[in-house]
């Protein structure tokens, strides 16, 4: 037998499925928390969605804005929650410990950016009776995906008054959806012939918005006037506010369950709102711990963490000095302590064994859906480059805590060796001297318009991070 042959019989003697431990009302919880998850990536398709959403179900659970705290000039104690905003796409979220802080923090990061397409600063167009918008593609998509779906707009214009008007159109049932079109099979004979790569470029990504003129006959792009008209009777705005605006076209619909046996869920931005959901709930259960716990969700991952919202910005660094400020123990040198102590996991989504697909991966070193969390000691491409390598001290530390409270995992690599690869957030925590480690879900379909996990592993990484938080 060939080790091709051999590779799921290789890692039965290492990796259980998830299944196996949960019946009755255990199994009855695992589906339940998958329910409430597929509510959540349903209604939170763009990041200030997520954020809006986050806020207002810790609010619920008694947590607190931090700018109103430092307005008030509110002191923190043990036990406290609070949470930072950060331009309405990054959001930290913190109970707050016994300890001093500079003994360290422990912190799940995530981001709730995902790949989809952004409408360009001047997007609105006619050609041959039909209206379109333009969309520049944001993160790593394959293009060709992206055609004949049922595509929504969410997103928010910012109006010259500094209003704020939120869009959300493709979602209800009443509502219209839009497009991409392809060619159809019988003049396609030059496209197949490309590249998959090349088959659907770029600047093709003009999405089909109507078809129906209004207006006098000698007047120019009819179609065009009545689009501004619905939108203008919808939500008031104009078509110069498409410069001020962030809308984004994303998959129209719900998450779903997948597989007859209702197992998994097929959704879209599982990559990395499945870690981000999870991380915060895992968070919500977390009541006076030792030391201080974090929920960080960012965003821009899917660009490198950039910009004022992305990883790479001081925002996380600035927080924690405000937080440390308002608990009367802030001083620049136990601010450094306190990030040099932290340990973190990086939650972030990583590939499953795929059957229909399985020469990109090695098979004693990837992941498969329902056999737990998933930790990546590295990701980076080629030789480990971009990566945060974990340190193997800080992954027997979580060896024991995983097995302390019964949590089942298993280890993965982003493909094999030369293959390809990816990064995360891990690497920009790391530059502070923290142990770090990616840890997140495993799944099918990654970076596509509709992503595929596993109920057992999603709640079992909720689980792994609750543990996390109350032991590291």
């Amino acid at each position: 037998m060939s080790m091709e042959d051999k590779r799921g019989e290789d890692l039965e003697k290492t990796y259980g499925y998830v299944w196996d431990k949960y019946t009755g009302e255990k199994l009855d919880q695992v589906f339940a928390f998958s329910e409430d998850y597929k509510e959540f990536i349903s209604k939170c398709k763009t990041e200030r969605e997520c954020v809006t959403e986050f806020i207002r179900l810790a609010e619920e659970k008694g947590y607190r804005d931090l700018a109103t705290l430092i307005e008030e000039k509110q002191a923190l104690k043990p036990g406290d929650k609070v949470y930072a905003n950060n331009a309405g796409k990054t959001l930290a979220l913190f109970v707050i410990g016994s300890q001093p802080m500079e003994n360290g923090l422990r912190i799940i990061g995530a981001h709730v950016d995902s790949p989809r397409l952004d409408l360009k600063q001047n997007p609105l167009y006619e050609d041959s009776g039909l209206a379109l918008f333009k969309t520049h593609y944001y993160g790593g998509v394959k293009k060709y995906q992206w055609v004949t779906l049922p595509l929504a707009i969410h997103g928010v214009v910012v109006k010259k008054d500094g209003s704020l008007v939120d869009v959300v159109i493709g979602e209800d049932e009443a509502d219209p959806v839009v497009g991409i079109t392809d060619l159809l099979i019988h003049l396609a004979a030059d496209q197949m012939d490309k590249k998959l790569s090349k088959a659907i470029e770029g600047e093709d990504l003009n999405v089909s918005l109507g078809s129906i003129p209004v207006g006098d006959k000698e007047d120019k792009a009819r179609v065009k006037k009545n689009i501004l008209r619905l939108l203008n009777e919808k939500y008031g705005i104009d078509e110069e506010d498409f410069v001020s605006a962030e809308l984004e076209v994303v998959p129209a619909g719900k998450a779903r369950d997948y597989g007859l046996d209702r197992s998994m869920v097929m959704g879209y931005g599982h990559d990395d709102r499945v870690c981000a959901y999870t991380a915060f709930k895992a968070l919500m259960d977390i009541e006076n711990p030792d030391k201080t716990c974090v929920a960080l969700m960012v965003d821009k991952e899917e660009i490198g963490s950039v910009g004022a919202t992305g990883m790479t910005s001081r925002f996380f660094e600035n927080t924690m000095a405000e937080i440390m400020n308002l608990t009367g123990d802030y001083s620049e040198l136990k601010l450094r302590r306190c990030l040099a102590n932290s340990k973190m996991l990086s939650g972030d989504v990583s590939v499953a064994y795929d059957p229909n697909h399985p020469s990109v991966t090695e098979p004693r070193n990837t992941a498969y859906l329902g056999k737990g969390m998933t930790f990546n000691k590295y990701t980076g491409v080629r030789g480990k480059s971009g990566s945060n390598d974990a340190n193997p001290e800080f992954i027997a530390q979580l060896r024991a805590i995983m097995e302390k409270h019964d949590v089942m995992w298993q280890t993965s690599e982003l493909g094999k060796v030369d293959q390809g690869g990816g990064g995360t957030i891990a690497y920009i925590l790391a530059e502070y001297g923290m142990d770090v480690i990616d840890c997140g879900v495993a799944l099918h379909n990654m970076h596509a318009p509709w992503e595929v996990a596993s109920k057992a592993d999603i709640y079992e990484t909720m689980r792994g991070y609750r543990a996390f938080l109350l032991e590291a």
